[in-house]
């Protein structure tokens, strides 16, 4: 009888517990859902808003928690929000510099308004152009900030993030070493310039930790949240960066990774032809 009770328990809370991913080779398991740091975080003075939604992320198991320098107040908030809590989370943010001098300036930066000596996960932000890459990859380029920062403790973690261009992305990511990559992933992206197909391949081969992003198109699309995360999910990545405008938001993303069955491959291609028709516009949409 004891045994029973004990196995329904443990039942329950596979049911109520977000599922988690290994994150490639830094060999993190994270929430398969992340919280972003868009929505009511990439904002200034809306603090007690912001407390509420990273505590209420908390509670509910998210574990993985992303911000960037370029996202207004959304370090600060996080900063706050997490003092004295700062171990039970992976926190990630990004740096847009493409020198040296003002990567390591951004971290100086993020590291204050963050409230933390270190960063699990820094990233190299939004990389476009072979101009762009050429720059961080140079002599006296951010990637040497980025490889100082981490030997010096500061991070223990590098990434890189791009939704413009897969080929330059991919090849940036055969430049160096990375341990994550975070590119768009939903039904719309297939279409157009496909991040999957560029960089799956060589992110599985390496081990990289693959992260989506842009996985509800902005809100553009007229489809059930819960399918659009499982499709972002039955690819092969680690987890979806999600930002939220407030708690009920994040309740539903919560539910949704929690809820979460990979679709079958039959499935995936029906959403992505269905979208096929919207997918430009759905894409390049600014609001």
């Amino acid at each position: 009888m004891e045994s029973r009770r004990r196995r329904r328990y443990n039942n329950h809370m596979e049911r109520t517990e977000i599922p988690r991913r290994r994150l490639g080779k830094t060999d993190v398991e994270i929430t398969i859902l992340g919280l972003g740091g868009e929505g009511v975080l990439r904002t200034f003075g809306h603090e007690k808003e912001a407390d509420a939604l990273i505590n209420a992320a908390l509670d509910l198991g998210v574990n993985y928690f992303e911000s960037a320098r370029a996202y207004d107040g959304s370090e600060s908030y996080y900063g706050a929000a997490l003092k004295g809590k700062r171990e039970r989370v992976f926190l990630a943010s990004k740096s847009h510099a493409r020198d040296k001098k003002g990567a390591l300036a951004h971290l100086e930066a993020s590291l204050k308004e963050l409230k933390t000596g270190y960063l699990d996960l820094w990233m190299v932000h939004d990389v476009r152009t072979e101009e762009e890459m050429n720059s961080i990859f140079a002599p006296g380029g951010a990637m040497e900030a980025f490889i100082e920062a981490r030997d010096k403790g500061l991070v223990r973690f590098i990434g890189i993030t791009g939704h413009h261009d897969p080929v330059i992305l991919r090849r940036s990511i055969e430049a160096f070493d990375f341990d994550t990559v975070l590119i768009p992933v939903n039904p719309a992206e297939p279409q157009h310039k496909c991040f999957l197909e560029e960089i799956v391949p060589i992110a599985g081969a390496r081990d990289i930790g693959v992260l989506g992003m842009k996985t509800y198109l902005r809100g553009r699309l007229n489809a059930p949240k819960n399918l659009l995360f499982s499709y972002a999910l039955s690819q092969p990545i680690t987890a979806a960066v999600i930002g939220c405008d407030d708690v009920e938001q994040l309740k539903e993303n919560v539910e949704a990774a929690k809820g979460f069955m990979p679709l079958k491959h039959k499935e995936v291609q029906r959403l992505t032809q269905l979208v096929a028709p919207y997918a430009r516009e759905l894409m390049y949409y600014k609001p």
